[in-house]
């Protein structure tokens, strides 16, 4: 299933969604928008965020069936400033997420395996528009470094890992022809071309469409 209106952000650690998000919130037209992350705003989010700055340690398994369970709160829940992904999209309201099921589909499968994230993420709807940034790891962990503060999956072995799974993710969604636009994007242009880029598609691929 696709949910129209909606529409998520995906690359590995220090490939630029967020800075891109936050720059497409600067336009106007997107005033109306709603912006939102994963893990999301609500308790499960907030504890998950706990593990990923490493305050606390979890079997890779579990992990999955949190972010799982977060996102079902994400997507269905009644907390409106944080979650009801579905519904406001349902009522014509443009959604963006900085990450979402692939997320689990790649870091998950890296830590325990490709069956359980699938499994667990079967059952959710697909965005209508999805941009995945392509990014050389080293680059991006020097990007992650210019914070100051590394989480528990931002070392070089693993987001190589995660790069590597993210690529074939996106070649396997491609050839299941779900209806879902992917959009690939060069992760080190300059932050103002990959800027015009998103918002080009976005205005062609929802904005028009809706």
């Amino acid at each position: 299933m696709i949910l129209k209106n909606f529409i998520v952000f995906e690359g590995i650690d220090g490939a630029g969604t967020s800075t891109q998000i936050n720059i497409l919130k600067q336009r106007k037209e997107a005033g109306g928008f709603f912006f939102t992350a994963e893990p999301s705003g609500s308790q499960t989010g907030k504890f998950l965020r706990s593990m990923l700055k490493g305050e606390l340690e979890l079997d890779p398994r579990t992990s999955a069936y949190l972010f799982a369970a977060d996102r079902a709160e994400h997507l269905w829940g009644a907390d409106s400033e944080n979650c009801g992904i579905e519904k406001k999209c349902l009522e014509g309201k443009t959604v963006v997420s900085d990450r979402y099921l692939f997320s689990s589909l790649t870091y998950q499968s890296v830590t325990c395996g490709e069956e359980l994230p699938r499994l667990l993420n079967s059952t959710f709807p697909l965005p209508q528009l999805l941009f995945f940034f392509k990014i050389n790891p080293e680059t991006s962990l020097k990007r992650v470094d210019g914070r100051g503060e590394r989480e528990i999956y931002e070392k070089i072995e693993f987001l190589k890992a995660a790069e590597e799974r993210y690529e074939k993710l996106m070649d396997e969604y491609d050839a299941k022809k779900t209806g879902m636009k992917i959009i690939r994007l060069d992760a080190e242009k300059p932050r103002e071309e990959l800027a015009a880029e998103i918002w080009n598609e976005i205005s062609n691929e929802v904005l028009q469409k809706s």
